[in-house]
């Protein structure tokens, strides 16, 4: 892969313009195959029957509406007698992404030079759960993903996050939206970004990646969906302002972050 397009080592950024209020790097993650090593959505069918969804479940998927079929997801579980505490137990049990633990505890010892959010298009109870059981909560300012809860039958129901007009994501959730919503109120409240750095690895986080301007770094997982897709936008010469360091590891994302501290 040419380093021209996807950056394998660190290369030096231009100094961003020093402007009035709190100067701070912005770190975005996404949550399943970033944060987390599996896809929270899919992993929560080790509490299903053989570990499976019936053919007709399968089979109602359509593109674009995947909370809709998860919600469906979530009430087959619950008919069939699957209980919070079990997919509690599920999905704490997912492994984390290697070396991501390590890259939490030290933007956990650098919160005052690093914001940092979740956009995930998983759910608020699966994330919750991950985040409580692994106390790392604190690392994080805000999470935005769309919002679950158990109803009064003991079923997991979730709805999209918000509505959007973005051609380019699922109807659910345009992380750009969301990206684009947050720094600008940030900014308001005296809040500047002299950078943001993106952590993802799916197709969703292209659209976010599509704000990021100059002094900004798409940071996409190696072998993954973004990783593939900004290396497809650079050989058809598609516009993105933002550098490109691509990762397998959470510590060479710490490296690349304390280069950009000590710039």
């Amino acid at each position: 892969m040419p380093s021209k397009c996807i950056q394998q080592e660190i290369q030096p950024l231009g100094q961003p313009k020093s402007v009035s209020g709190t100067m701070k790097i912005l770190l975005v993650f996404d949550f399943d195959n970033t944060i987390i090593d599996d896809n929270s959505d899919t992993w929560i069918l080790q509490c299903a029957p053989e570990k499976k969804l019936p053919i007709e479940l399968q089979d109602s998927y359509k593109k674009g509406f995947w909370t809709e079929f998860m919600g469906r997801v979530f009430k087959y579980l619950g008919d069939e007698g699957v209980r919070e505490d079990e997919m509690k137990r599920a999905m704490t049990s997912m492994p984390f992404t290697p070396g991501m633990a390590e890259l939490l505890n030290f933007i956990r010892k650098n919160k005052n030079t690093f914001d940092c959010i979740i956009i995930s298009d998983s759910n608020s109870v699966f994330i919750d759960w991950v985040l409580e059981a692994t106390s790392f909560h604190d690392v994080f300012d805000k999470v935005f993903t769309n919002p679950a809860a158990f109803d009064s039958n003991g079923h997991l129901t979730v709805e999209k996050h918000h509505t959007h007009s973005c051609p380019r994501c699922p109807q659910n959730l345009c992380k750009n939206v969301v990206l684009v919503e947050f720094v600008g109120e940030q900014l308001q409240q005296g809040v500047n970004y002299t950078r943001i750095v993106y952590i993802g690895d799916g197709g969703n986080d292209v659209c976010p990646v599509t704000f990021l301007k100059k002094n900004d770094v798409a940071m996409p997982r190696k072998g993954y969906a973004l990783q593939k897709t900004l290396y497809r936008m650079c050989q058809n010469l598609e516009p993105m302002e933002s550098s490109v360091v691509s990762w397998s590891s959470g510590v060479e994302i710490i490296s690349y972050l304390q280069f950009l501290i000590k710039e």
